[in-house]
């Protein structure tokens, strides 16, 4: 076995990096067989999610298995390689089926025990197995992953360690509240159909919002989504679909809106979600929306109304003065360190005789700077006359207050709820600025979910994947010195043959009865020469390390490898044919679609 893993997930890549570097569906059918095309793999599967990007490849050499598999993921991303290198992770046997494991389990899930990939599985499987690049490794693999998904969520309550991503963000829109009664009576707009977006949609459903409306690109599906949650049972919801141009005038209705689409642009820009909230609430927006240029402007009314003001001056300068000059009409003792004794806030509220002595002190320069002030001596004095100037006519200088905060209008509460599941991202994260909205993304998602609680269950599920890893590991490298064990008996068969029939040449009388007694008992004595060491052979060959044995079976019987890799393309055809068999048996059972 020499499973092969090179992806990108959450855990190693941020958020703006698996958004660039997410594929399309085209791109997954491309990188597959560009992967099977290369010389080091024989066959490949692309496991891509909302958060991963994963190639698995059967390979035959590590380096540049790791080396083409990186080179081709950088390729069909669009991000390029040195950029892509230090997000990528590389498993290798038995640490593969490893993480594939605990990719199928939940464990390696941005929300811990989430079921939504192993339906992912499912389907990376099937395009493979479409493209004809999985071959029986991946098939393995991916099968054991879905059985060992399914057995961690039955006999285990990982469930509880974490909800679905769309549980989860449907959640962390709630804010708190339970979702039952924040979603109760709101109306819903999904965009997209996929399985993912099935699953919001029935979430919803079951939540008890009021109407559920379905766009999606491919009219039927939309309708057949609409079709299916109008008829479920356990809710009332009414449910419809609608072509994907009707989705600016359903956002001016609904309350709720989940997308989650294969697009690689943006599906909601903010503009379209500001005209829609806009169009939803009448003026409010207006409102809300130039609530700060609104503050600005009637702060400029205000000021026209009052009498003009006298420019800010700059702050001024640390100054520490010496305590022992007696001219200073200040009280040095009592000065602040680093307050300014010559700035206006010193001056402030002296008369005009006081301001004049004060200036004239501040021209005699016995006043200690610090370094590095941003003014002179010349320019406080400049200052300071100006303020006894004013003082002469106006009598006093008024005190300086600092200037009150401007407080900021308060964000108004969501009017829209939106949750953006996919990968790319299909709604414009600028829409967070826009008042009356609440946007919850993949990268939320994804800080939300870091401190989420793990639980006790999660333990137990490891020892499953570890116990599972384990015998897969046994099971597929005695499935690999299976060959070698079949070609060996069938050269000892032939022998058994050739040496019957050159018995009969010797012995043209003898006759039936005795032929097929001495030819039983040749093959006996052959069977048991052959029965321990190839029953030893299976055992040493399931243990860790044991995959050398094979080849030295091949080496000590001189079996020819060719011999080998038939009897391997023999019964790899047979399985097909016998699932082959068990699919077309099972779509009869279920009869037409």
């Amino acid at each position: 076995m020499s499973l092969l893993v090179v992806g990108l997930s959450h855990r190693s890549a941020p958020v703006s990096v698996l958004d660039r570097a997410s594929l399309s569906v085209e791109a997954q059918v491309k990188l597959l067989q560009d992967t099977v095309a290369a010389e080091p793999a024989s066959e490949a599967a692309v496991l891509a999610t909302c958060n991963r990007i994963e190639l698995y490849a059967d390979v035959d050499k590590f380096h540049a298995g790791v080396a083409e598999l990186s080179t081709l993921l950088a390729q069909h991303s669009g991000v390029g390689l040195e950029e892509l290198t230090p997000y990528l992770y590389v498993h290798y046997e038995d640490r593969a089926v490893h993480h594939m494991f605990s990719v199928a389990c939940g464990l390696d899930s941005m929300v811990v025990g989430e079921g939504q990939v192993l339906g992912q599985i499912k389907d990376a499987l099937a395009r493979a197995q479409e493209l004809h690049t999985a071959g029986r490794l991946m098939n393995d693999v991916f099968q054991q992953s879905l059985r060992v998904g399914k057995r961690a969520h039955t006999e285990t309550d990982i469930d509880r360690a974490g909800q679905s991503l769309v549980t989860f963000g449907l959640e962390q829109l709630a804010a708190g509240s339970p979702v039952d009664s924040w979603a109760r009576g709101k109306r819903a707009l999904v965009i997209g159909a996929g399985s993912m977006s099935s699953l919001a949609a029935a979430t919803l459903a079951r939540a008890g919002v009021a109407e559920i409306v379905i766009a999606n690109r491919t009219a039927d599906r939309a309708e057949r989504l609409a079709q299916i949650l109008t008829e479920a049972e356990g809710t009332e919801v009414l449910a419809r679909a609608i072509p994907m141009g009707s989705v600016a005038d359903e956002l001016t209705r609904a309350d709720v809106v989940v997308s989650c689409t294969g697009a690689t642009g943006l599906v909601l820009t903010a503009d379209a979600i500001a005209a829609g909230v806009e169009g939803r609430v009448g003026q409010q927006p207006e409102t809300v929306r130039t609530g700060a240029v609104g503050a600005t402007e009637a702060s400029a009314h205000d000021a026209r109304k009052a009498p003009t003001a006298r420019p800010t001056p700059l702050p001024p300068a640390p100054v520490a003065a010496t305590s022992t000059d007696e001219d200073c009409p200040l009280d040095l003792a009592s000065v602040p360190s680093g307050f300014s004794v010559m700035g206006e806030a010193a001056v402030a509220g002296m008369d005009a005789a006081t301001l004049e002595q004060h200036a004239a002190w501040a021209v005699s320069g016995t006043v200690d700077r610090r370094q590095g002030g941003r003014r002179g001596a010349e320019v406080d004095t400049e200052l300071i006359g100006a303020l006894a100037a004013t003082a002469a006519s106006a009598g006093r200088i008024p005190e300086r207050r600092r200037p009150e905060p401007v407080a900021e209008p308060p964000r108004p509460e969501p009017v829209l709820f939106l949750l953006d599941l996919a990968m790319p991202r299909d709604i414009d994260a600028a829409t967070h600025r826009i008042p009356g909205v609440r946007l919850v993304d993949i990268e939320a998602l994804a800080e939300a979910s870091a401190d989420a609680p793990m639980a006790a269950d999660v333990d137990q599920v490891r020892r499953i994947v570890s116990d599972e890893v384990a015998a897969f590991g046994a099971a597929q490298r005695a499935a690999h010195i299976t060959p070698t064990v079949v070609a060996l008996r069938t050269m000892a068969a032939d022998v058994v043959a050739g040496e019957m029939a050159r018995l009969e040449g010797r012995l043209p009388g003898l006759d039936d009865k005795h032929r097929a007694e001495i030819t039983q008992t040749v093959r006996r004595v052959v069977d048991k020469l052959l029965h321990s060491p190839t029953v030893r052979v299976k055992q040493l060959a399931a243990e860790p390390g044991g995959t050398g044995y094979a080849d030295a079976l091949r080496t000590l019987f001189d079996l020819d490898p060719e011999t080998v890799a038939s009897v391997s393309r023999a019964g790899e055809s047979t399985e097909k044919n016998a699932k082959a068999a068990q699919n077309a048996s099972d779509a009869e059972n279920r009869g037409p679609a």
